[in-house]
């Protein structure tokens, strides 16, 4: 150990290998619940705003507000809140750490939540729903940072996507409860709406109190000078394992020799994104495009397509969002492992094309008038079976193609930058081509979707980064290494 030139001290360290070489435990579920369930929370509260769109534009909901509002000017504000959220916190995430970040986002999301719920007027259904997504945002970049670093490198792929794909259990959780909630047997029809957002509010509460027990990344402790915390939390997971496992681990292989220095600077950040790594930049962009487009634009007005082209009932059209929920979280569920066995390059670039592919199809045969609300409803179940792996993969790439002292950062960047081109204008330009009722709108939209997942699945063909079982230090050697002597 010794200072660098900065006065920061170099330290040749091994926590990455030991943290990469550790087999599968409870403890690593414990990570997954404590981070992972919140996404679970994110799908139930979206999934409910697009369901109860249109009882909320009836009298008697308590908020004088249009259907095309909620959908169009509401969910853009949403995104528009996540977008800057994202920017916000994860710059925050990377200079100060991932603990401390993704419990402050949390409690952010869950009082604009509880606010949400209170809404009497226009303008305050959209002034918290721009700061829940406010929180979302944030939670994005901190719990992903945070995941990438604590899982094993041979797990990372499926337990990124699986996490990311949780999403759609909330969905489906979404879309039951909004059944329930819309029934006026059981609840007033100003009442209804409002028990949905509580109950993701005593949800969340809960896992507030699991993630008190999820460390901070070593990773992140190690390169901002405090390797004594990080070299503690490693060999109390190695000791929790061992107890587990009965048996004693394995020597880690690699080692990795950093100088220790504080924050990056934004102009740093930028020269090594768009400059060292413009050919994984553009992959990023792409791929948040893409399902961008595909899920803020068009899945989350489903429930107004039923109802606008199939007279499906409000109440109804959870049954149907349920069906395609279940797709999209089947994808990733079924699909992750292959992302660590046949490869990335190969699982985003065929999950993309597929999805855009099956969806250019899906937008003919309603052209046509070959489809019901039941057989409209399957085709997006398929479509989405992939959509989500690919979308879900979109979060892993720019998760781990990035040095760790940029990764938070990095992830807000693309998530914002993507999210921002496809999900706030997106749900602005389709909320109108899918409110007209005319069919030729609605199949423009599913074809614009279409064609940029395809665009996005071509460009992963070529640019995608084989980072498969592969520790994150070597796929993106951090800043922070010794030039010739970090060793993954």
């Amino acid at each position: 150990m010794g200072a660098d030139e900065h006065g920061g001290r170099t330290v040749t360290s091994r926590i990455p290998a030991r943290l990469d070489r550790l087999p599968w435990s409870r403890w690593h579920w414990t990570i997954v619940i404590g981070l992972g369930t919140v996404w679970i929370l994110d799908g139930l509260e979206v999934t409910v705003v697009g369901n109860i769109a249109s009882r909320l534009s009836e009298p008697g909901s308590g908020l004088s507000i249009s259907s095309s509002q909620v959908t169009g000017t509401a969910a853009a504000l949403y995104v528009a809140g996540a977008c800057i959220g994202a920017l916000f916190w994860g710059r925050l995430t990377d200079r100060f750490g991932r603990k401390r970040l993704f419990m402050i986002t949390l409690a952010v999301y869950l009082a604009a939540t509880a606010l949400t719920s209170l809404s009497f007027a226009p303008w305050w259904f959209f002034l918290f729903r721009f700061l829940t997504g406010f929180g979302i945002g944030g939670e994005y970049a901190a719990i992903n940072s945070a995941i990438d670093e604590l899982i094993p490198a041979q797990y990372r792929g499926r337990v990124d996507l699986v996490i990311n794909g949780s999403f759609w259990l909330g969905a489906i959780g979404g879309s039951l409860l909004s059944i329930v909630a819309l029934n006026t047997d059981f609840l007033a029809k100003d009442v209804g709406w409002r028990l949905t957002f509580a109950l993701g509010v005593v949800l969340g509460l809960v896992i507030l109190l699991v993630r008190r027990h999820v460390p901070e990344s070593p990773r992140w402790l190690l390169i901002h000078g405090r390797e004594k915390e990080a070299e503690d939390v490693v060999s109390s997971i190695e000791r929790r394992i061992e107890a587990e496992t009965g048996e004693s681990l394995p020597e880690p292989e690699g080692e990795l020799v950093i100088h220790q220095r504080g924050s990056v600077t934004f102009a740093e950040i930028a020269r090594t994104v768009f400059g060292n790594y413009r050919r994984r930049a553009a992959l990023g962009f792409s791929l948040f495009i893409g399902q961008a487009f595909l899920y803020n634009a068009i899945t989350f007005g489903f429930g107004a397509i039923l109802t606008t082209f199939f007279d499906v009932p409000t109440g109804d059209t959870g049954y149907y969002f349920v069906v395609i929920a279940v797709g999209n979280f089947l994808g990733p569920l079924l699909l992750g492992k292959l992302f660590d066995t046949v490869g990335r390059r190969v699982m985003i670039s065929s999950t993309y094309l597929l999805s855009g592919v099956l969806l250019f199809l899906t937008a003919w045969l309603f052209g046509r008038g070959s489809l019901s609300a039941g057989t409209l409803t399957a085709c997006w179940c398929v479509v989405l079976f992939f959509a989500s792996a690919g979308a879900s993969s979109a979060y892993l790439t720019v998760s781990e193609i990035f040095p760790m002292e940029t990764r938070a950062m990095s992830i807000a960047f693309f998530y914002a930058l993507g999210t921002a081109a496809g999900g706030i204008s997106g749900p602005l330009l389709f909320a109108d081509l899918t409110g007209t009722g005319k069919v030729s709108d609605t199949v423009l939209a599913f074809q614009i979707g279409a064609g940029l997942m395809c665009a996005a699945g071509l460009v992963a063909a070529l640019l995608a980064v084989n980072a498969e079982r592969r520790s994150l230090e070597d796929v993106a050697t951090p800043l922070s290494a010794a030039p010739g002597r970090a060793q993954a």
